[in-house]
């Protein structure tokens, strides 16, 4: 992990012993070595996928003999278990080495490329969501309605890798990605293994609009381009989560952030620009709520930005009424001809369960709900209890930041709302916050200023979340009995991984560290 600064050690000079262009090559140099470096990040957690990852039950590939081997023998889970963790880290370091060589767009975008290129072939890592999409998609195709119906009414719906979580549950999805998934699912026919690579393509085309629409939206809030870039689209998070696990928030953040764009343009606009960017602004809205419906919470910051800065109170409220209305009738029109009708509203009255031990509101009530469990209750409607008041305080900021608030920083507040949705929930899945990464990016928040807690936070929860993904979710065969083990490995590269980084890397370590003698 510390090649890359001995090379960079040796391909610097002072700036007055070599020319702009010398200098220029030399950046173009060391920015090619660092991408090559993440990008064998990458390919080493391709390999450990096919050890470890999620594979359909019956699916042909895990007859090949090489795969029986690097998933049956204990040397060879631990073999992909070690190239798995160790390339989250070697892609999680040259993310940081990255940021000093992020001279332009240009590069940035290429970084992030070639390392998402191998996980497009890496077998689902981190979350095995996408294999209830086949099944969703299945249920459509069987005539039955995902919102009331849940997967475990189909043949064979366990031996295609959905998680037994989701046998009984409705569709938490809105009514287009339903539609998505019983196209993928009609291409397919019975091979989960395609399914599994158009749900990704699927999912490239998010990432895809994540890669343009991030640093246009910098430029719109007059922030930096190359670094709004770097922390979002060269995200070592993003490229696991979106591609390697293909979720399918991807294609909901990428349609919400050109929404966004098409909005502040409206809202800058007169004429028809005005209402051609407006009215591109709610149909890509309606498609990235109808993907997943949390992005509703941004809608009418979307009626504000289209109102435009000047706007008075009684235009603000012709537009809310104007983007509401629209909006509906597209979500209305997208549920009626899936045949779902509004049984997509169900998501939004679900209260949901369960806590992630890392979510604030869940830090704050574990005491309380340790508590209840000494005197002899389930802890649980602590949680639920926290759930609702965290949900409730939400609603009452969202509506807060609506009504007060300069109306040239109608996107901040909608930042500000859609962080607030997230941070008070007690349940928060790491791929949560590229929901709200790419909005405090654009504005400079996490890169702008002498700041550097936000940034250092950010690099921290990603860190984390790559420990934590590759330790919790492996495939492991229960007959090897060696989850503990597998744990304990992934872990212990882990804890490799960040000391090497942060004692031999001045570099890496300058990224957080303000106060380093090597930062900027």
């Amino acid at each position: 992990m510390w090649a890359v600064d001995s090379f960079t050690d040796r391909h610097s000079t002072h700036p007055g012993q070599q020319s702009a262009p010398s200098r220029l090559s030399a950046v173009t140099l060391q920015a090619r070595t660092v991408i090559g470096y993440g990008l064998a990040g990458s390919l080493l957690i391709l390999c450990g996928s096919l050890g470890v990852g999620w594979f359909a039950a019956d699916a042909p590939l895990t007859r090949l003999p090489l795969l029986i081997w690097l998933r049956s023998e204990m040397f060879g889970v631990a073999l992909s278990v070690v190239a798995l963790t160790a390339g989250c880290w070697v892609l999680f370091h040259a993310w940081l080495r990255l940021k000093h060589l992020a001279v332009s767009l240009r590069v940035v975008t290429a970084a992030a490329l070639a390392w998402t290129s191998p996980q497009l072939l890496a077998v689902p890592i981190f979350s095995r969501d996408v294999f209830a999409y086949v099944n969703q998609g299945r249920l459509i195709l069987a005539g039955e309605n995902p919102y009331i119906t849940g997967v475990s009414s189909l043949d064979n719906w366990f031996q295609r890798g959905t998680d037994i979580g989701w046998a009984e549950d409705a569709t938490p999805y809105g009514p287009l990605f339903l539609w998505i998934a019983a196209g993928v699912m009609r291409v397919s026919a019975d091979s989960a293994e395609l399914a599994v690579l158009l749900f990704r393509l699927v999912c490239v085309a998010g990432v895809a609009l994540i890669l343009i629409f991030v640093p246009k939206l910098a430029e719109q809030m007059g922030t930096d381009p190359v670094r709004a870039q770097w922390v979002v689209g060269a995200n070592p998070l993003l490229i696991i989560s979106f591609i390697s696990s293909a979720h399918n928030d991807a294609l909901m953040v990428g349609l919400a952030l050109a929404g966004t764009w098409c909005a502040i343009g409206a809202g800058r606009r007169r004429g028809g620009a005005h209402w051609v960017l407006g009215l591109l602004a709610l149909v890509l809205m309606a498609a990235s709520i109808g993907t997943k419906l949390i992005t509703l919470v941004m809608l009418p910051f979307i009626g504000l930005l289209w109102a435009g800065t000047r706007a008075s109170w009684p235009a603000r409220l012709s537009y809310w009424m104007l983007t509401a209305g629209l909006t509906g009738a597209i979500l209305a029109g997208l549920g009626a001809l899936g045949g779902f009708g509004l049984d997509w509203v169900s998501v939004l009255a679900g209260t949901g369960s369960g806590a992630s031990f890392w979510a604030p509101l869940t830090i704050l009530v574990t005491p309380l709900a340790g508590l209840w469990l000494l005197l002899g209750h389930s802890p649980d409607i602590v949680y639920d209890v926290a759930g609702t008041l965290g949900r409730m305080c939400s609603v009452v900021v969202v509506l807060w930041l609506m009504f007060r608030g300069e109306q040239h920083r109608a996107f901040h507040r909608m930042m500000w709302a859609f962080a607030a949705v997230v941070l008070l929930s007690p349940l928060i899945q790491p791929w949560y916050l590229l929901w709200i990464l790419p909005l405090f990016a654009a504005a400079g928040h996490l890169t702008g200023g002498r700041r550097r807690w936000p940034l250092a936070l950010t690099v921290g929860v990603t860190g984390f979340f790559l420990a934590f993904g590759a330790a919790d979710q492996l495939f492991v065969h229960q007959f090897l009995q060696a989850d503990l083990m597998m744990v304990l490995i992934s872990a212990a590269v882990s804890v490799a991984g960040v000391t090497l980084i942060w004692f031999l890397d001045a570099k890496a370590r300058s990224v957080v560290l303000s106060r380093d003698p090597a930062a900027p």
